[in-house]
């Protein structure tokens, strides 16, 4: 989460109205009987409801300014409906944009229902504050004010209060990690250049004391990454291989792996892109930030589990040492690969990648990427693509994104789709027909993927916004990082 915001518990419910802060936000039961609120409180909501000024649906929200016996003097109240923790979030994103707008510095938040919020509640409560009081100004000092937003506690009653902090705990860390990785997405080509996401690394490295390793131009010839290098060829910009290392289990623990694509920038190389909104191509590192964002998290959290974080980044761009349509390239596995278009470049530099993967013996490999269009006809805007080729990943990393509120869908990786992969000219063409484009991607890097469990994460539809509220998204961080949270000891 960001980090001008601090995260605290506070008194519960019933001391509510004695609260000293700059506003109090109360989350409703959509049901009247299952209020839990003092006398004063549920006269003014009545109140509230008998006017139409409140509607008791999901998602309603209402601000009431200088309540009578309330000491903060703001009071904001929003209708959570059914669905768990889904429509606590939904509640607290109806509240979030009213309070990022508002001189508020601090806030208590309470749930005004019998039952105890559960910790997954907590950290969906928190997300949609932390999604609300984000905001990019690296490169646009004129950007307006922050939002005010500094504190933001939770009621938790005094009898079950662990819930509720390790709720906040978990929140905290992920929120950080998603910060971490709208940060990367956002910045422009020219500010966030391989060598930057490098730097970021080895910053994060020395603040959490992770192990890190980059490896250059050199380093990966000699290691026979001739798919990786042959993207990077075209740029100015040197490319980086990132390794980051996080140690919270046993040296004999087999670790997780991510893999993250990491194209600060992609023209699509000599098949280039049309003009039309090509700038979103800055955030062709989607991946990278995300694993990125992952480690940010689980290096705060420090659950007893391996995690490794594998980032092949460089730009894909035109020039007289690019790649052409119609080469072909002997990548790290041995297995040679035609280009037939170089614009599908990111299924190239993270083959190398998922073949130096081997080396750590891992108990699973999760590569994310934004990789196909294709994803985004077949899926839109909300949930990612998920392939996998073992049933116990996959279904571990569904399971992980019900529980984050980041979601994902399986996606087919039958032997059939394989046929659309055949080249006369070497073992492996970059690309298959139109249709099926993303599946056919998927299948591209599971060639590479035979030693070990792995799952593809297409994120070409969630990692960023287009439009009026373009921008990086921060997903799958909490995905990710649920999933590895899932595999610690």
């Amino acid at each position: 989460m960001d980090a001008r915001i601090l995260l605290t518990t506070s008194p519960d419910l019933a001391e509510s109205l004695k609260w000293s802060c700059d506003a109090v936000a109360l989350l409703l039961p959509a049901k009247r009987e299952d209020w839990r609120v003092c006398a004063e409180l549920a006269a003014l909501i009545d109140d509230a409801v008998a006017s139409g000024d409140l509607k008791l649906e999901a998602g309603k929200s209402l601000y009431v300014h200088r309540p009578a016996g309330l000491k903060s003097g703001r009071l904001y109240l929003a209708v959570v409906g059914e669905g768990g923790a889904k429509a606590f979030k939904r509640a607290s994103q109806a509240l979030a944009g009213q309070v990022k707008s508002a001189p508020v510095k601090t806030l208590h938040l309470a749930w005004a229902g019998a039952t105890v919020l559960a910790a997954d509640t907590v950290e969906a409560i928190v997300s949609a504050f932390a999604d609300a009081v984000y905001l990019y100004r690296h490169t646009k000092p004129s950007a307006p004010a922050a939002p005010a937003l500094r504190t933001l506690s939770v009621a938790a009653p005094k009898a079950e209060p662990a819930a509720t902090r390790e709720g906040l705990k978990r929140a905290a860390a992920i929120c950080a990690g998603v910060d971490v990785a709208r940060e990367a997405g956002n910045r422009p080509g020219n500010h966030c250049t391989p060598t930057w996401l490098a730097e970021q690394a080895k910053a994060m490295a020395a603040e959490f004391g992770l192990g890190i390793e980059v490896l250059d131009r050199k380093a990966c010839t000699k290691l026979g990454m001739g798919s990786f290098l042959a993207v990077a060829q075209g740029s100015d910009e040197p490319l980086q291989f990132i390794v980051l290392k996080y140690e919270g289990a046993g040296k004999k623990d087999a670790p997780v792996v991510l893999v993250g694509k990491g194209i600060t920038f992609d023209t699509g190389g000599i098949s280039l892109k049309p003009g039309a909104e090509m700038d979103e191509m800055k955030f062709d590192m989607g991946g990278a930030a995300s694993v990125l964002g992952t480690l940010r998290a689980v290096a705060e959290l420090k659950p007893k589990v391996n995690l490794i974080g594998l980032i092949p980044t460089c730009e894909n761009m035109p020039s007289g040492r690019a790649i052409k349509p119609g080469d072909v390239v002997t990548s790290m596995s041995g297995q040679t690969i035609e280009i037939l278009n170089t614009d599908a470049e990111g299924r190239l530099i993270l083959c190398d990648a998922l073949t130096y993967a081997e080396r750590f013996k891992p108990k699973a490999v999760v590569d994310i990427a934004t990789l196909t269009g294709a994803i985004i006809i077949a899926l839109g805007h909300h949930h990612s693509g998920l392939y996998a080729s073992d049933e116990a990943l996959a279904e571990q990393l569904l399971a992980a994104s019900r529980t984050a509120l980041d979601p994902a869908w399986r996606m087919p990786l039958d032997d059939e789709y394989d046929e659309g992969l055949k080249s006369s000219y070497a073992d492996i063409p970059n690309i298959g027909s139109r249709a099926g484009g993303s599946v056919t991607a998927a299948m591209f890097l599971k060639r590479f993927t035979k030693a070990y469990a792995w799952a593809h994460l297409d994120v070409a539809g969630t990692a960023f916004r287009g439009g009026p509220t373009k921008g990086a998204t921060g997903r799958p961080v909490p995905l990710l990082t649920h999933f590895v949270l899932a595999n610690a000891g």
